[in-house]
């Protein structure tokens, strides 16, 4: 029987969100999940890619989170596009969604990992667009520190 190779450091990132976004202020979430769908995180098998966050009565849900069907799960597996609520205290809620109803914020996922107590944690990042111009700056920014590693490695 083969064993299934489980991974105790994940950390899922969501790197196309750092580029489209400027993050204001980031937030540690919880996250409802079944067991199934924790042994698949903790495999790895997670993308945030299209996923996105969203109030409904007060709670915030997060939708499109990719969690792959767990290998050996039976009848019970669970869907893998699901709607999952995160977890959040009150005031912190509050917070999100009075600046979520400003124009220009968002509620960003960026990046799922495994906590030192072992719960599986969603890191939600409040956020505003960035314009072409920035993500252009970015880009540059990107080249010369790549350039800048080059050159000091050379020099070594």
């Amino acid at each position: 029987m083969a064993k299934l190779k489980i991974n105790k450091e994940i950390e899922i990132v969501n790197r196309k969100a750092a580029f489209e976004y400027k993050f204001i202020q980031e937030f540690e979430a919880g996250i409802m999940l079944t067991g199934t769908e924790v042994k698949s995180v903790r495999v790895g098998d997670v993308n945030l890619k299209d996923a996105f966050c969203f109030f409904r009565k007060g709670e915030l849900y997060i939708k499109n989170l990719y969690i792959a069907e767990f290998k050996y799960g039976n009848l019970n597996n669970h869907e893998t596009r699901r709607l999952r609520k995160l977890l959040l205290k009150k005031p912190e809620l509050a917070k999100i969604e009075k600046k979520m109803k400003e124009k220009g914020f968002t509620l960003v996922p960026y990046k799922l990992y495994i906590s030192e107590r072992g719960f599986i944690k969603l890191e939600v990042c409040l956020s505003q667009g960035k314009k072409s111009y920035d993500k252009r700056a970015t880009i540059k920014e990107r080249e010369n520190k790549r350039v800048m590693g080059r050159i000091n490695k050379i020099k070594l």
